[in-house]
């Protein structure tokens, strides 16, 4: 049985969820914006600090391209749907 997927933080931004799990010895970020969402796999290895080195990665530098990187996944998916007329 692989090992459970354990919730570490629930990280406050204003135009994104951002939840922190630690699962099969990686970190993983996953950001949420409507119904669209972001993953990001950390080896936990590379990160000596723990969670709170993860917290660091998540500059604003990083979180700015998220958002914008949120926009263009909906702007593709809008236009697949006109592409087909649904």
């Amino acid at each position: 049985m692989p090992p459970a997927m354990r919730h570490v933080a629930d990280i406050p931004h204003p135009e994104a969820k951002i939840t922190l799990f630690s699962w099969n010895g990686k970190y993983l970020i996953k950001l949420e914006k409507g119904p669209l969402e972001q993953t990001y796999k950390v080896s936990e290895m590379d990160l000596t600090g723990g969670d709170a080195e993860v917290r660091t990665l998540l500059d604003e530098e990083f979180l700015q391209a998220a958002v914008r990187r949120f926009d263009h996944m909906y702007q593709d998916l809008h236009a697949t749907f006109v592409r087909h007329d649904i």
